[in-house]
């Protein structure tokens, strides 16, 4: 099995410019939220859903075809939906903005149905410095482009983490497939 799938052109430059200013005209929420405790030292960024965004609903025809595609040819899960709203994450170095090592998959209504994670590169990679996707399938840890607008799609139990921003302000755009349990 392929560890993970890279996805450019995901989305054009003019779609991560239009869905970047929809997201920044909405209020965005503290993500640093763990198991109901504020836990800044494992996640520091702000994030907002799209499903609470009408105007954003033409992003899930666009990854619901890249997923689809990135697993007939890659994964070969079965997988059933997206029963999870894409959520958009602004990282900014002010903030100290990262997300350490963890897992998508777990326990809990809609962890434990994730499948795969499709994160897309909203940021022009010159405005921003760290930050990167880094992603541990096995012992070696492999880096996701940086280049706006491709998606990287990976099995939910893979390791991965946001490492810290020290400059700038880096956009993503995060959401999962959903399937019955991995046998």
């Amino acid at each position: 099995m392929t560890p993970y799938v890279f996805v450019p052109d995901a989305l054009s430059p003019t779609e991560c410019d239009d869905l970047i200013a929809l997201i920044a005209a909405h209020h965005l929420k503290d993500a640093g939220l763990v198991r109901g405790t504020t836990a800044h030292d494992i996640r520091r960024a702000e994030i907002a859903w799209l499903d609470d965004i009408p105007e954003a609903a033409w992003v899930m025809d666009l990854m619901i075809s890249h997923t689809a595609r990135a697993n007939r040819e890659a994964f070969q899960f079965e997988l059933s939906d997206f029963g999870e709203s894409p959520q958009v994450a602004r990282y900014t170095a002010e903030r100290a903005g990262h997300f350490d090592w963890h897992s998508d998959i777990g326990a809990g209504t809609w962890a434990a149905k994730r499948k795969l994670t499709i994160v897309v590169q909203l940021s022009d990679p010159a405005t921003y410095e760290g930050g990167t996707l880094e992603l541990r399938p096995d012992s070696n840890i492999a880096q996701a482009p940086r280049s706006r607008g491709t998606a990287t799609i990976f099995p939910s139990f893979t390791l991965h983490r946001v490492t810290p921003l020290t400059l700038g302000t880096r956009w993503s755009l995060t959401l999962w497939s959903h399937g019955p349990a991995f046998r």
